[in-house]
């Protein structure tokens, strides 16, 4: 584990990187439509992962630009364009 000492309200430096602490609580919108909020964000060998409090269940979301295009740390929110079937089941022969 590493801690670092830092400013809450500070930005990282980098371009498109933000701290956790930022992006749990954002809302999660999706075709305009809020669908659920960001609960934690888990860091993986291959990617980071976006944990979706969505209703009653945790949905993973690859936090990948592809498929969270969008984060706005001052308005609240990230905005998903995820595949089929990662926030709901596909039914036979769709």
């Amino acid at each position: 584990i590493l801690l670092v000492n830092t400013d809450p309200q500070e930005l990282p430096s980098e371009e498109d990187a933000w701290y956790d602490h930022q992006l749990v609580g954002l809302k999660v919108h999706r075709d305009g439509a809020e669908i659920g909020q960001v609960i934690r964000v888990e860091h993986l060998p291959a990617q980071d992962l976006l944990i979706v409090k969505v209703d009653d269940r945790e949905v993973f979301v690859p936090f990948v630009k592809a498929i969270v295009p969008v984060v706005d740390v001052a308005a609240g929110f990230v905005t998903v364009t995820p595949p089929a079937g990662l926030f709901e089941e596909i039914q036979e022969g769709e």
